[in-house]
């Protein structure tokens, strides 16, 4: 056994109350555990190991910066301690700092190689960081210290099969399964050791080995799922290709007719698939539609298979089922076959009958028919209309319904909806408030109201309306929401700001929204250990699948690609954050909001203070307690030097996942970032794949056109790479006349070809007729078009504003978003004081 360094050995006494400190801090005695410590360093004042743990237990008390300090001068004492470095590790980890946490664990390895506790946190971290390669070995060291823990083999295979190597996942697993004798009945661990390994079977195409298992283990019930039994055995019997598929699938089905899994796998056996239609699939699906009459799921997907009038008798047998049963998500259910042009029209033809014999049958007291069914008929066909851009006659078919029975909320939220596409985002508002009015227990039209008032600008308003629902003791109704992490809150409210013209208030709420996948992310971290200790491995490999493409969920695009956005502009526009700061001014109403929020904070940190304390509360725990917010307007966020570094390391995890032409957005933002932070060849690939995706994008030709006019100061290498994306004998405004003749009909281009022109200086006059184009002839333009044509106006201070927004209002004549200021005012008043009948509605505080 090597001898101790001099600094590290202690005397008999000072060696058992070391001991005891390591003893203590393990049950969280924290007080005496500090105690233990000043005992040793007393008489070792530099005794790395002691001054380490004295550090981890302050930190855990709630002394931190004293804590951490500790650490770092008994790392720097004793630099060959692997308690220091396990220590020093700790507290990284409890930082998140996960990269740093693995260096500390990898340098405690290198002087005490076979340490359980240290191998297990470095497997854990090597997991988090994806380092699959050096999770191998750990886990194979694992496993030849403590080969009688069968922890330990099903660890090192699922290593193995993330590393993607599944042949060697099977082995290890083959050579744990080999050794066990006298495994008791209806063992969990051993069932899901079992299934995954024959998933591991399935996916090496071992089929028969595999269904072999799977037959052998479920008949003597060492596999306890039984529909995990049922579902495999039917998957592999298809890929088989053997005659009791059928009757697999087809005991799946009498075990679940509404699974729509089940009927995929069923006709897929056969040759068949759920979306195609095809005569031999109708008869499968009708066949079993009437084995089994009290399931929805044949019924519907005969509808997806069928055509021509067979489609047409189907579908009025079903919807008038819907329609007398009142359904409200009937619209919803058939909304994927208007894909087919023919079964849109078909539908449409079937409820406008349907309609006028209801209307008929209601009219008179000795009707067949109930009075709901004609008011169900009514709100489906508004559903149709508006889904085909035809609100008026959606608004007026509602008008109707409503006043059948106008205390229906569903026609209320409706004729919202109406509105919004329309454009008129106040008058939404209001109708979805009059549809909470009617039911103000309804959390769901609480929330519904909240988020459409979020969508025409009422910050305040939404946040008193979303107050009733949310805890009384909470600093505020937003900062409740923030802590449930509230992705729809924090977007819409985000949307809100940036339309209101406070992009520092946006930016905040984009930010938090990257917190909350901050947060899911770390969360994962715990599963590693636990799902291997309770063997949940088949879940455990789903869920790590899923937090690789987290990023990739439409909430984080979309807040990405605003706060980048945000960023960008705070960078083109130094005086953005001066501006801002002084048109900042609180109102009377506000400060005294903020004065009593204040008020209640300090209570709060008093009331804490004044708690009494049990042991029991001692512990702190190792991870930094949450900081107040000294940036609560966001303005110290967006005058940040490095507001180009955020936003990179915002876009950085969507460029892993970016496919398709949805993405185009995802690599022109990066190119924006990428240009002005002087990596140019980063923006040239970005650039280069989005042109890819979608050459003919708005987005994508503006930003080709600003690649060419940086061509000049760019190197001659890089200059090769802009002639791949812009034609070189062609000058900058042929180009963008010759963009503007193939995508003359599509709006955005109009408007992409006016931007180029400002980029280029064109006179103003020249860019103001640029933009009008969009108005002129019969070219389809949306509300959405105009909004955006409307503040580039804005933006390049054009003196036809106002001309613009009068013709857009005279054009879009359901929309509110082209009212003048003054008619906003009143508009926005008349929201929260009418109810459904014409009354005011009571104040609503939180």
């Amino acid at each position: 056994m090597s001898k101790l360094p001099n600094k590290r050995a202690l005397p008999s006494r000072e060696a058992g109350q070391f001991k005891e400190l390591l003893n203590l801090y393990e049950s969280r005695q924290l007080k005496k555990g500090l105690k233990t410590a000043d005992l040793i360093l007393k008489k070792f004042p530099e005794h790395g190991e002691t001054l380490c743990m004295k550090g981890l237990v302050l930190v855990h008390m709630g002394r931190r910066e004293e804590g951490i300090d500790l650490v770092k001068k008994g790392v720097r004492l004793d630099l060959t301690s692997h308690i220091v470095w396990h220590v020093f590790g700790l507290i990284q980890k409890g930082e998140k700092n996960y990269e740093e946490a693995l260096k500390s664990y990898t340098q405690a390895l290198r002087f005490e190689k076979e340490n359980i506790n240290i191998l297990r946190d470095a497997a854990s971290l090597q997991t988090q960081l994806r380092l699959y390669d050096a999770l191998v070995e750990t886990r194979h060291t694992l496993l030849r210290l403590r080969p009688n823990l069968r922890q330990h083999w099903v660890a090192l295979s699922i290593a193995h099969y993330l590393n993607g190597n599944t042949k060697d996942a099977k082995a290890v697993l083959e050579s744990y399964l080999s050794t066990l004798k006298n495994v008791p009945p209806h063992d969990v661990e051993q069932s899901e050791t079992l299934l995954f390994y024959i998933t591991l079977l399935e996916e090496l195409g071992e089929h028969s080995e595999a269904l072999s298992v799977l037959d052998s283990n479920s008949r003597s019930r060492a596999i306890v799922d039984r529909t995990a039994v049922s579902e495999t055995r039917a998957r592999l019997l298809t890929k088989l290709g053997t005659p009791e598929a059928e009757e697999a699938w087809h005991t799946l089905l009498e075990r679940n007719s509404d699974c729509y899994d089940y009927y995929a796998g069923y006709l897929s056996n056969k040759g068949h698939t759920l979306t195609e239609p095809s005569p031999a699939a109708l008869q499968i699906v009708s066949d079993l539609a009437a084995e089994f009459p009290r399931a929805k799921a044949p019924k519907r997907l005969s509808l997806n298979l069928s055509t021509g009038d067979e489609f047409k008798s189907r579908a009025e047998a079903y919807i008038v089922t819907a329609l007398v049963k009142g359904i409200p998500s009937l619209f919803s259910d058939l909304k994927s076959l208007y894909a087919d042009p023919a079964k849109k029209d078909a539908i449409e033809e079937i409820v406008e009958r349907l309609r006028e014999h209801y209307k008929k049958e209601t009219a008179i007291p000795s009707g067949s028919e109930e009075p709901t069914t004609y008011l169900w008929t009514l709100y489906l066909l508004a559903q149709h209309y508006s889904s085909l851009g035809q609100h008026k006659k959606a608004l007026e078919l509602l008008e109707e319904a409503l006043e059948h029975t106008p205390t229906l909320p569903e026609l209320h939220t409706f004729k919202g909806r109406v509105l919004k596409r329309a454009g008129d985002y106040l008058g939404a508002a209001r109708c979805v408030n009059d549809a909470r009015v009617l039911d103000g227990q309804d959390r769901f039209l609480n929330t519904k109201t909240g988020k459409y008032l979020l969508r025409a600008g009422m910050v305040k308003e939404a946040s008193n309306v979303l107050g009733l629902f949310t805890k009384k003791d909470a600093s505020s109704p937003g900062a409740d929401l923030e802590d449930m992490q509230s992705m729809l809150y924090l977007l819409e409210e985000a949307r809100a700001h940036e339309k209101n013209g406070h992009p520092n208030l946006a930016l905040k709420k984009y930010m938090a929204v990257k917190k909350i996948y901050d947060e899911i992310e770390d969360d994962q971290y715990d599963f590693h250990g636990y799902c291997l200790r309770k063997f949940t491995l088949n879940a455990y490999v789903r869920m790590l699948k899923w937090e690789d493409n987290i990023r990739g969920q439409a909430s984080y695009v979309t807040a990405a690609l605003a706060a980048s956005k945000i960023f960008v502009a705070a960078h083109d526009n130094p005086n953005l954050v001066k501006s801002l700061s002084s048109t900042s001014e609180l109102t009377d109403a506000a400060k005294k909001a903020k004065k009593k929020a204040k008020k209640a904070a300090v209570k709060a940190v008093e009331e804490k203070k004044n708690a009494p304390t049990t042991a029991t509360h001692d512990d702190k725990g190792i991870e930094p307690q949450s900081n107040k917010d000294d940036d609560p307007d966001g303005l110290k966020l967006l005058g940040a030097p490095d507001v180009l570094e955020q936003a990179a390391k915002l876009l950085a995890p969507l460029t892993a996942v970016a496919e398709g032409k949805g993405s185009v957005g995802v690599w022109c933002a990066v190119y924006d970032v990428a240009v002005r932070r002087g990596k140019v060849l980063q923006a040239l690939s970005a650039l280069g794949k989005a042109k890819g995706l979608d050459a003919e994008s708005p987005e994508v030709h503006v930003r080709v056109v600003d690649l060419k006019l940086r061509e000049a100061k760019l190197a001659e290498a890089v200059k090769e790479g802009v002639k791949k994306l812009y034609p070189g004998d062609v000058g900058v405004e042929t180009f963008n006349s010759q963009y503007l003749q193939r995508q003359e009909g599509r709006a955005e281009s109009v408007l992409a070809c006016a931007r180029v022109l400002g980029l280029l200086g064109a006179p103003l006059e020249e860019v103001d007729n640029a933009v009008f184009e969009l108005l002129a002839g019969e070219r389809a333009v949306g509300v959405k078009d105009a909004v955006k044509a409307l503040e580039f106006l804005r933006s390049i201070k054009s003196g036809r504003e106002e001309e613009f927004r009068a013709a857009c209002d005279a054009r879009f004549e359901l929309s509110t978003a082209f009212k003048s200021k003054e008619e906003q005012a009143v508009i926005r008043e008349q929201v929260m004081t009418r109810g459904p009948n014409g009354g005011k509605d009571e104040a609503v505080t939180p």
